[in-house]
């Protein structure tokens, strides 16, 4: 599922600032095992980023295993501990209202390897070479 195109400069900076706490918080969760699920002691997950909806209830939680390995069962874990997650959440940041977690994949690094092999494509290498000449 790809991301919506939003950009940095089209959230406000609460939102971002929230988000970057969240997934702080959720990173140091993971990293320290604090969770206590066989597949998420044994995999390395980076939590690379974390949306947050307009009125700060929902966050989107970007996440990706480090090896890339074993994707789906690493998310139905994370998702079968989200209430644990929003738990650990709450009372580590002071807001009004904790948010609902949701996990999803971050398919952005996929993205950029494919438009870099796009790039290195020796006919877009010659075009783009004609270009810069003429």
């Amino acid at each position: 599922m790809a991301r919506s195109p939003s950009t940095p400069e089209t959230r406000s900076v609460r939102l971002l600032r929230v988000g970057e706490q969240l997934r702080h918080v959720l990173s140091e969760t993971l990293t320290r095992q604090q969770v206590h699920d066989a597949v998420l002691t044994a995999a390395s997950v980076a939590v690379t980023e974390v949306r947050m909806s307009p009125d700060l209830r929902i966050a989107t939680v970007f996440v990706r295993p480090l090896l890339g390995a074993h994707e789906t069962e690493i998310l139905t874990a994370l998702r079968s501990h989200t209430a644990f997650f929003q738990k650990t959440v709450a009372g580590r940041l002071k807001m009004k209202f904790a948010p609902k977690i949701r996990f999803q994949s971050d398919e952005s690094f996929d993205t950029a390897s494919r438009i870099d092999r796009l790039l290195a494509d020796p006919r877009v290498v010659r075009d783009l070479g004609e270009r810069e000449d003429g």
